[in-house]
């Protein structure tokens, strides 16, 4: 059975790097350890966060605020499931020797406190109890997992907060503005293209047995948010979750859809790929007028549909490259 990987509380499907602490250099060296003004920050549940100094010895408990870390040249001194992060998120690659400290829904507090960390980086996804036990021992940064009414700017919000904590505003800052150029030049090249409005839908599944289900990505997604301002139009019209903006289907519930571009993705190393292995001389799937005619893409494996501004950058590359192929 593939799982399907995404932040681990998503609509009921629950998920499932030694210590090294270097740090890499995007832009500027990071200040000594120790060095750096006191910082004091508000987390996504009203917290304040008082730190002597930027943080410099950080653990992350979901992938897409450990991307941001890697992406602000903050490496990690720990990491829930290194190797899901490893499979699935290929635009901030670890460092060898990160320690795994456990699950993203249930990490070993155990681990992540041997690791003497300054600072842990979590998501509204854990579990309060699990954040008032790292809490007894080290500083907690909440940051929203995400926000179906403002994806790309509830990323946005997560990189800067991120990079208040350890001292790298200016390097969000310009990663931010590279995304905006991204997005910008991608938009371009699928106007270029004359395929400006044309209809798309993201996915991705899992199977079970003789069974696929199929995960469909609302305009409350990142990612479907993301291709909407690329000028493409969503037409999965049902509702998803209000964090995430995801829903449920089935082979069925894709036949309403016509002759859009059917984007999906899936991971060779984690569980194939459900649409061709599982639905593979399926009639109903067979007789889509998107497969019949084409237009299912599968896109690259390890674009972290969750993630910070490097990731999406992939999915942007990605996108216009399948739609304008």
């Amino acid at each position: 059975m593939k799982r399907i990987h995404a932040p681990f509380l998503i609509a009921g499907l629950a998920l499932s790097l030694g210590a090294c602490g270097s740090v890499e250099e995007p832009g500027t060296e990071p200040p000594a350890a120790g060095a750096g003004e006191p910082v004091t920050l508000t987390d996504a549940r009203g917290e304040e966060i008082s730190l002597d100094a930027p943080a410099t010895e950080v653990v992350g408990l979901e992938w897409g605020v450990v991307e941001n870390l890697v992406s602000l040249g903050v490496m990690p001194t720990g990491v829930a499931d290194v190797e899901g992060y490893t499979n699935w998120v290929s635009a901030a690659p670890l460092d060898e020797g990160v320690e795994d400290v456990g699950t993203r829904g249930e990490p070993s507090v155990d681990a992540l406190v041997a690791l003497d960390p300054d600072l842990v980086v979590a998501t509204t996804d854990l579990p309060t109890n699990i954040i008032e036990q790292i809490e007894e021992f080290v500083p907690v940064l909440v940051v929203r997992g995400a926000n179906a009414e403002s994806p790309i700017g509830q990323m946005k919000d997560n990189l800067r907060l991120v990079a208040e904590a350890v001292g790298r505003t200016e390097d969000a800052t310009l990663l931010l503005e590279d995304f905006d150029e991204a997005l910008t030049e991608g938009a371009q090249r699928i106007e270029d293209a004359g395929l400006d409005g044309r209809g798309f839908v993201l996915a991705d599944g899992f199977r079970e047995g003789s069974t696929v289900s199929i995960r469909m990505f609302t305009d409350g997604s990142l990612a479907g948010a993301v291709g909407e301002e690329l000028g493409l139009t969503n037409v999965w019209t049902g509702a998803g979750d209000p964090d995430y903006g995801l829903a449920q289907t089935d082979v069925e519930g894709l036949t309403a859809l016509g002759d859009v571009e059917f984007l999906y993705y899936a991971n060779d190393d984690d569980g194939g790929d459900p649409f061709e292995q599982g639905l593979s001389g399926n009639a109903i799937w067979e007789s889509l007028p998107f497969v019949v005619n084409g237009n299912a893409h599968r896109l690259p494996d390890g674009i972290w549909m969750f993630g910070g501004p490097e990731s999406v950058e992939q999915l942007i590359d990605a996108t216009v490259a399948a739609v304008t192929s």
